[in-house]
């Protein structure tokens, strides 16, 4: 096997390559190019790979090359979040905010209460939390991992299918948006108190209620002489390039100073941003570097660590099927029953439900930082990966599946 920087990007080459293939493959079978990175980065690990070729698997993937995968993978997801907070809309919340307030607050207690339901379970069972962790600790985690949506697939999803100016579209997104505002909060209240010493939990809560207060007060108004700037230079000029990824460095090195993760930085800044002509040159520019380039490293690096064949030792794959069917109860059925009670009509909520189960990369991002801070172990890692990957991949077949209905399209809108 070559060695050093061309054994580097050989890595980088095979994991590009396989992120393609699997994604065009997902395509082909009415999935979402994503769903195929997703499988793709698990495909590369010890799941099928390493099964196969093991050590081909280790000298490919060596423990020498990871942390340069994952400082890659770590800079694309915080400039991927970037780009989601670039296109999160604060206008959609106003039209149908009863509804969205509904079904968000639906998507969050119902997966609590599961979350303490299988919380005392799973921390009996044993194995698969840190030994130090709390119930109320593993409570917040579990409830934050059933209770988050793949709010950024979801806006795809709805642009590509020609849904952004329905009601069906507005709610999802507005819904959707709430829940993983609410979820990323929690995880951060997690990774807070996990630290053991009171100082940083202070810190951390502190820290974050001064961050986000600055950013989308004072940091919002300063930003808006960029959109100046763009507008007089009329293109995106190289230093005002610069001083925008100036700003996204030092937003995600205070979030993890702070002892929060880099994404909520990266996050917090695409909201500051001001919405126009430098937003859209913004995301037409960076969003494919990031997406084709930096995030299936992400996806890659998680794959590496989901050994999904453990699921067939002992009774794990019990606690597979309990987690994923209370993931699907707690997320599909209670959006579906809020929408109802709200008003709404059935293909309207069956919509709802079935779009806001999917977990996407965002669930994803939240297991990765819950491993990387002990949080949790492998095998809880490699359960919930699963789920997010079926509950991901239920999303658009259902839906497809909806739209053909002769009645859907004329209740949607």
């Amino acid at each position: 096997m070559p060695v050093g920087v061309s054994a580097f990007f050989i890595q980088i080459l095979v994991i590009l390559l396989a992120a393609r293939v699997v994604g065009w493959l997902a395509v082909k079978v009415g999935q979402p190019r994503v769903v195929g990175e997703m499988i793709a980065g698990i495909l590369l690990g010890p799941t099928l790979f390493g099964a196969f070729a093991p050590d081909i698997q280790q000298q490919l993937f060596s423990a020498e090359y990871r942390p340069f995968l994952s400082l890659g993978a770590q800079i694309g997801i915080g400039l991927y979040m970037f780009l989601v907070g670039l296109e999160f809309d604060n206008s959609m919340f106003q039209s149908r905010a009863r509804s969205a307030l509904a079904i968000s607050a639906s998507g969050i207690l119902v997966p609590f209460v599961m979350a303490c339901l299988l919380s005392s379970w799973l921390l009996e069972y044993g194995g698969l939390f840190a030994s130090n962790i709390t119930w109320v600790q593993a409570t917040l985690f579990l409830g934050a991992s059933i209770s988050i949506t793949a709010f950024p697939m979801l806006a795809r999803v709805i642009q590509e299918q020609g849904l952004a100016n329905t009601k069906l579209g507005t709610l999802v997104l507005a819904a959707g948006a709430i829940d993983d505002v609410a979820a990323w909060c929690l995880m951060a209240l997690l990774l807070a108190s996990f630290g053991g010493d009171d100082s940083l939990f202070y810190k951390a809560v502190i820290g974050a209620i001064i961050f986000s207060a600055l950013m989308l007060t004072l940091v919002r108004k300063h930003a808006a002489k960029l959109e100046q700037w763009y507008r007089r230079e009329g293109r995106l000029t190289p230093r005002l390039l610069i001083v925008i990824l100036l700003l996204w460095v030092a937003s995600v090195s205070t979030t993890e100073w702070i002892g929060l993760h880099a994404v909520f930085g990266g996050f917090l800044l695409g909201v500051a941003m001001p919405r126009g002509p430098l937003a859209s040159h913004l995301i037409k520019r960076l969003q494919p570097v990031v997406l084709i380039g930096l995030v299936p490293l992400f996806f890659t690096v998680s794959g590496l660590k989901t050994d999904l064949s453990v699921l067939s030792q002992g009774t794990l794959w019990q606690v597979a099927l309990a987690v994923i069917g209370a993931s699907i109860f707690a997320k599909a059925v209670a959006c579906y029953l809020a929408a109802r009670l709200c008003g709404e009509n059935h293909p309207m909520s069956l919509a709802v439900g079935i779009l806001m189960n999917a977990r996407g990369m965002m669930e994803l991002i939240l297991l990765n930082i819950a491993l990387q801070n002990g949080v949790i172990t492998a095998d809880l890692f490699s359960v919930l990966v699963l789920m997010t990957v079926i509950t991901t991949m239920m999303a658009t077949p259902l839906f497809n599946w909806l739209q053909r209905l002769p009645s859907f399209r004329a209740q949607i809108h």
